[in-house]
């Protein structure tokens, strides 16, 4: 088992889960940095937050240390790092964190299946494609993205889904939603994709937030004249 300490933040994850270039992010600090920076500016105590790709648990610990765990949920698809996910919250006093397990989409049923390609590397992990190898592919369970906004009612909603947000963004998102961080995956679509999230938020009453926007992390917020 390997152990790092990121911006404060006590992180341990089996070591098989691991390669070089993610050791040595983990080991110099700058695993998720850009995220964790977005986050940091925008979130306030009292927050309800979502985020959708869990990683390790950090990006939702740097929530959690803010906002106060009761108010975070962190959506992970991959069922082998639920239990690394989990330790993490724990090990840093964030037992109350939310932790729910699915791959989020727009629409379905809240009781449906999808296939999920967990990928060698615990961060490539996605919704099965038709390159994905049928004997690692498993069952999770679907979360719809409208029925997660109805029950938490995010202010704050951060993702990091492996190109999977090209399917949230086809209708408006509630105006509880204050702010969207995710990063975004331009190999894996077309820029059109780009221009119907960009066009969904203004629809939605958000708009582009330059302040923690950086490269492929684009950031939303709510327009102020609007709340």
């Amino acid at each position: 088992m390997a152990e790092y300490t990121v911006n404060g933040v006590s992180l341990a994850i089996p070591d098989e889960m691991l390669n070089a270039r993610i050791a040595g992010k983990l080991a110099k600090g700058g695993y998720e940095a850009h995220e964790a920076q977005a986050a940091a500016m925008r979130m306030k105590p009292g927050h309800r937050v979502l985020e959708l790709g869990s990683g390790l648990g950090y990006i939702a610990s740097i929530c959690a240390g803010v906002a106060g765990p009761g108010n975070v949920t962190t959506v992970e698809a991959n069922p082998a790092m639920l239990p690394v996910i989990r330790a993490n919250l724990d090990r840093n006093g964030f037992a109350d964190v939310t932790l729910l397990h699915g791959a989020v989409t727009g629409q379905g049923e809240d009781d449906a299946q999808i296939a999920f390609d967990p990928k060698n590397a615990f961060w490539a992990g996605r919704i099965a494609d038709e390159d994905a190898d049928p004997g690692k592919v498993v069952s999770v369970p679907l979360l719809p993205l409208p029925s997660l906004l109805a029950k938490i009612r995010p202010h704050i909603v951060i993702m990091d889904i492996e190109g999977a947000e090209q399917h949230l963004f086809d209708a408006p998102w509630p105006a509880h939603v204050r702010g969207v961080m995710m990063e975004l995956h331009p190999n894996q679509y077309p820029d059109t994709v780009i221009k119907r999230i960009v066009d969904c938020m203004s629809a939605s009453g958000l708009t582009y937030d330059p302040g923690p926007s950086r490269g492929r992390i684009l950031c939303f917020r709510r327009l102020r004249h609007a709340d």
